[in-house]
């Protein structure tokens, strides 16, 4: 049974996932949304320019490692906190782990204790599938895989997680967690590896393509991980972990042949460089739980989704063009 939300903090709403989610909130319910967001070198106003003066969205700079900056995002009360907000780079979080520790573990316990503060009836930590490792060739991730984080980015976050979750069981705290699959889509930050790809082939520059390209990730378009962080957001059972993915594992070989395919240019691009440290393999995500219990579905299949996304790419090249 869904619940009533009236108003929503999203942190790192002016990022990829974060602005997608706030666009769909706007679009699909009547709440207000404030947006709480630092803006690093990921965050983009622009993002959310279309909807920068709509009555009932609001943005606040504010880093969530600060208390100060939480509280007056606060302001005048919420009922629900949708957690975005992280250093997702894992190359970065190699270069500067600590950075990552600041913002994924510190900046989500702030936002905690003011969640208790605000006595909200949701608090959503949105944290990905790399918290549970690395895969053989065969099976899924579940809710109940032992965590196994290979990077400083993925133990961040499974530090994170851990820390919502122990918070519902210790002060009852309305916790969810969702951990999703690699997302792919629009107003995504070109150090990723579709945008990154894309926009490279596009200059016809090289793509370097870590190890031997077979590493397996499983994708799902960002409209449909938004609409999964809402069903969640609003029916969900807190002290839950939610599986979301889409059943699309791709090499990242496969993945740089379609980008190229549809751009016409040639394989040759393909530069096979030095495997990244600690590289897991493969990640697949069972999102059965989400399905069964809230009838989550996909509504686009990869293809789909890729066209979409290289078209929007195609069509918003001064966007990316001063961030590439």
């Amino acid at each position: 049974m869904e619940i009533a939300l009236t108003h929503v903090l999203v942190t790192g709403g002016a990022g990829f996932i974060g602005s997608n989610f706030i666009h769909y909130l706007l679009e699909h319910r009547p709440c207000r949304v404030t947006n709480l967001d630092v803006l690093t070198y990921a965050g983009n106003l622009e993002n959310l320019g279309d909807v920068e003066h709509h009555p009932r969205y609001r943005f606040v700079r504010g880093d969530i490692a600060d208390p100060a900056a939480v509280e007056a995002a606060l302001e005048g009360g919420v009922d629900a906190i949708v957690n975005f907000a992280a250093e997702s780079h894992v190359d970065r979080s190699i270069q500067d782990p600590g950075v990552f520790l600041r913002t994924n573990v510190l900046g989500t316990q702030v936002l905690l204790d003011a969640a208790r503060r605000q006595k909200v009836k949701r608090f959503l930590q949105v944290s990905t599938d790399e918290v549970y490792g690395s895969l053989g060739p065969t099976g899924c991730f579940t809710e109940e895989t032992p965590l196994d984080p290979s990077s400083p980015y993925s133990a961040s976050k499974a530090a994170a997680d851990l820390l919502a979750l122990a918070c519902h069981r210790t002060y009852s705290l309305p916790v969810l967690v969702t951990r999703c699959s690699n997302n792919y889509g629009s107003y995504q930050y070109p150090e990723k590896l579709i945008p990154f790809f894309l926009t490279r082939a596009l200059a016809d520059q090289p793509l370097p393509l870590y190890g031997d390209g077979l590493n397996v990730r499983d994708w799902i378009y960002v409209e449909d991980h938004c609409r999964a962080v809402d069903l969640v957001l609003h029916a969900g059972r807190p002290g839950r972990v939610y599986n979301v993915g889409a059943n699309a594992e791709r090499t990242n070989l496969e993945i740089t042949r379609l980008v190229l395919r549809e751009l016409e240019k040639p394989e040759s691009l393909i530069s096979f460089v030095a495997d990244r440290p600690g590289h897991d393999r493969r990640y697949a995500i069972d999102s059965s739980r989400l399905r069964r219990e809230l009838g989550w579905r996909p509504h686009h299949t990869f293809e789909e989704g890729i066209r979409r996304t290289i078209a929007w790419y195609l069509a918003n090249e001064g966007w990316w063009r001063k961030l590439a």
